[in-house]
């Protein structure tokens, strides 16, 4: 019973931070993608930005990107063409891995680029400020509803999980069976060829009278 409590608060702290925030360096004319896995009907925001160079004092055109997110099957959620800052916000109609992308233009010589990216899912893509605004809901009653939010997040987030397990499954047995088939395909080819070989062997053998 303590295991599970400890299991169930942990997964309560880590669904309550369910972001992905990260500082990178990219240099011109490379590309650096990051993935996050998110269920469909999940609600996903992010944000980024190029950081100012010490020495300048508004981002020059060396320092800006090309931005892309797409889902697992190929869908562009959002596209920034040269910017230097941008925010997506989205609910993912596809399970799997979306994708954000940052590509630097080649420029000579070459720079170096620092971006501030903060990738929400889940409970914590929701802003929950403008909630309390709106309804004029007490801070205790927010909290509950966090809490309400998140052990459903934590029971859909099981079934995923779930369904993924079965998937696997399913394709593991659907590999074992295809494996066992072209085993037995390739036994029959071997025997096939050995006694092909034997016959052809005793054939020679008898016109050349040895036998």
């Amino acid at each position: 019973m303590a295991k599970l409590n400890l299991f169930i608060i942990t997964a309560l702290g880590i669904l309550f931070t369910i972001a992905e925030s990260m500082r990178f360096d990219l240099n011109s004319g490379n590309t650096k993608c990051i993935g996050e896995d998110i269920k469909s009907n999940s609600m996903t925001v992010g944000k980024y930005n190029v950081v100012l160079p010490n020495e300048a004092d508004a981002i020059p055109d060396s320092h800006k990107l090309t931005v892309k997110v797409t889902s697992p099957y190929g869908s562009t959620y959002h596209f920034g063409d040269h910017v230097d800052s941008g925010n997506f916000a989205f609910t993912a109609a596809e399970a799997g891995d979306y994708t954000t992308c940052f590509w630097a233009d080649e420029h000579r010589p070459e720079t170096t680029v620092t971006v501030d990216f903060e990738w929400k899912t889940g409970v914590s893509a929701k802003d929950w400020s403008k909630v309390a605004k709106k309804g004029q809901i007490e801070v205790m009653e927010i909290e509950l509803k966090k809490l309400y939010e998140t052990v459903t997040s934590i029971h859909d987030e099981m079934f995923y999980l779930r369904e993924r397990e079965e998937e696997m499954q399913q394709l593991n047995r659907s590999t074992n069976s295809k494996m066992a088939a072209l085993s037995l395909l390739s036994l029959v080819v071997c025997l096939s060829v050995a006694g092909l070989q034997l016959w052809h062997l005793k054939t020679y053998f008898e016109r050349k009278k040895l036998l």
